[in-house]
């Protein structure tokens, strides 16, 4: 029913993409921020990892085009210093941990460096050096109106529509995972100080696999409605299992239209759906291809039409044993809910296929998408191929190439 809405594939997209700095000879920077006054160009954990907040766009091309003037302007100011930023998910090589200096805010914003600290000593420095890029999309407002129809209070309309579309998400999240991974080889010195080398452990992704962004426990979340959802985040807060929200690694967020606090989605309302598990793309100037945030898209769309589910805590159990299991390097010998990776995500894509059977735009994306499954052609056996045999000096010639050295 919802392809016949004029606005279906109307939306707001957002970008935050995450780097790294790093010097002339590929080691991490040691300079602070340079773009201090920047809205759009901030820091994430350590003061060397550069991340880019792009505005609200009204398609993914204009928020591709706006990416790249922002990535053009950081790369040729970087430039002038010597510095490039390293497009890709797993880190260049750690002397030691004092290459990773923790994010210096100060003043009204000394709160987030204090938790950062707490970060620290929970997880370690290395964990926290994991890039990616974090995808944000809301739905039209007259589409959303259009839907509601004013039979019902359309704050309430809207909170329920998004809380069911992140259940949706979570619970099939590993498919953007298995498309998407792009960070199979990493540096020894990850494991720690005195190492070096190119290694690989078996993932498509470190980041989204069991060695990953994970909390020292399993959430398990009471998804009954918004407000069960938000009482049970914060449960884990005030039993100090959590340091805030925002601590939460799990794949899929509801953010309000301003701050960080699960309590504003109570206040104002959901706002946007943030996915975050793409990978950086070494094979992307950019460090992501349009077309998998278009497939982001038109993945959306599609999850509004699955029924509603009790998502109990052994279906999110599941979920994220899927999400890490689609991390896995060999297509082959990963399974999704006891079936072969590929046949499942063939089942989900032909059944998107049969949805857009009408829009060939939609075709052409999901078609793109089913070549990586069916030719293996996932964007982790690309860049194996390109940087196994040494994944720092390989990646760091991208990075030169990328960053304006044309002669690299």
């Amino acid at each position: 029913m919802y392809l016949d809405n004029e606005y279906i594939f109307d939306g707001y997209f957002g970008l935050e993409r995450e780097t790294l700095r790093v010097s002339s000879d590929g080691s991490l920077a040691g300079t602070l921020h340079p773009f201090t006054d920047n809205k759009y160009l901030d820091r994430d954990f350590c003061e060397n990892q550069l991340e880019i907040i792009t505005p609200v766009c009204g398609s993914i091309d204009s928020l591709m085009a706006v990416l790249k003037q922002l990535d053009d302007y950081v790369k040729t100011t970087l430039l002038k210093s010597g510095e490039y930023i390293w497009l890709c998910s797993n880190p260049p090589r750690i002397e030691s941990e004092r290459d990773i200096p923790i994010a210096e805010f100060g003043g009204d914003k000394e709160f987030k460096r204090n938790y950062r600290i707490n970060l620290e000593r929970r997880y370690g420095k290395r964990l926290m050096l994991y890039s990616g890029i974090h995808f944000n999309f809301s739905f039209s407002e007259k589409l959303l109106q259009s839907l509601c129809g004013g039979a019902y209070d359309y704050k309430i309309f809207k909170n329920a529509l998004y809380f069911r579309l992140s259940k949706q998400v979570y619970r099939y999240s590993w498919l953007l995972v298995l498309l998407t991974v792009a960070s199979p080889v990493y540096d020894k010195s990850l494991d720690g100080d005195n190492l070096s080398g190119s290694t690989f452990d078996g993932y498509a992704s470190m980041r989204c696999g069991e060695r990953g962004y994970w909390n020292e426990f399993m959430p398990i979340l009471d998804y009954t409605d918004l407000s069960s959802y938000v009482s049970s985040v914060n449960n884990y807060v005030d039993k100090g299992m959590l340091f805030s929200s925002g601590e939460l690694y799990l794949p899929v967020r509801l953010k309000p239209h301003s701050g960080s606090s699960l309590d504003s989605l109570i206040k104002d309302g959901v706002n946007h759906i943030e996915l975050r598990m793409f990978d950086l793309n070494p094979l992307s100037p950019l460090g992501i291809c349009g077309a998998d945030l278009e497939f982001a898209h038109y993945f959306l769309i599609y999850l509004l039409l699955l029924p509603d589910f009790e998502f109990t805590s052994g279906l999110q159990e599941t979920a994220v044993k899927n999400y890490k299991a689609a991390a896995g390097y060999d297509l082959s010998e990963i399974t999704i809910n006891g079936y072969n990776a590929k046949d499942a995500a063939l089942g989900i894509l032909n059944d998107m296929s049969c949805y857009f059977k009408d829009f060939k735009r939609a075709l052409k994306i999901i078609d793109f998408q089913k070549s990586k499954i069916v030719k293996n052609e996932r964007y982790s056996v690309r860049v194996y191929n390109k940087l196994h045999g040494d994944f720092q000096s390989e990646m760091f010639r991208i990075t030169k190439r990328y960053g304006g050295e044309s002669n690299v």
